[in-house]
Parts: structure tokens; sequence; C-alpha cells
């Protein structure tokens, strides 16, 4: 499942009045500078969404820990998902 980001979600205005105050929220100017900013912190973020939906279970994966050990767990199930979502 791809998120995508929504400038006009419920949790963008929540996040402006939290960070910025009604009064940014309400000059659409600011508001406008705003939502571009925390786009800008959501695209810095997709490797991470990408890495979350990429990791097998977290059953799956104590159990790979339990018959392998900690070592073959993270060159087996963890290198690969870092390897193809690298951080920006």
């Amino acid at each position: 499942m791809t998120q995508e980001f929504n400038p006009e979600s419920s949790s963008v205005w929540r996040e402006i009045l939290s960070r910025w105050g009604q009064a940014d929220y309400d000059d659409l100017t600011k508001r406008a500078e705003h939502q571009a900013t925390l786009k800008a912190e959501w695209d810095s973020q997709e490797y991470a969404r990408k890495r979350a939906v990429a990791y097998p279970k977290l059953e799956d994966q104590l159990d790979y820990i339990y018959h392998n050990g900690i070592t073959k767990w993270k060159s087996d199930m963890i290198k690969p998902v870092k390897d193809k979502h690298p951080k920006g």
C-alpha cells in the first residue's frame, strides 16, 4: 500500500496548528509554506515507509532468529530490505 501526502488532510491541519498555531493556518500564504515544509519532511521519510511494509512480519523475524541466530537474521532478512530502500 502506497501512502500519498495530502496537504488537505486533518493530520496536516493538526500538525500546522501544533507547530505554528491557528494564525499561521488561517494565513493562506503561511499555510502553503508550512504545507511545503511538511511535504518535504514526508518525502524525506519515503525510505522508512517502504521499509516498514517490506520487512517480514515480526513473528516471522523472531522465529528466524530462534532458528538461525541474530547474525543470519541481519544478513538474510534485514540487510536486503535496507539495501533495497536506502536512506535518502
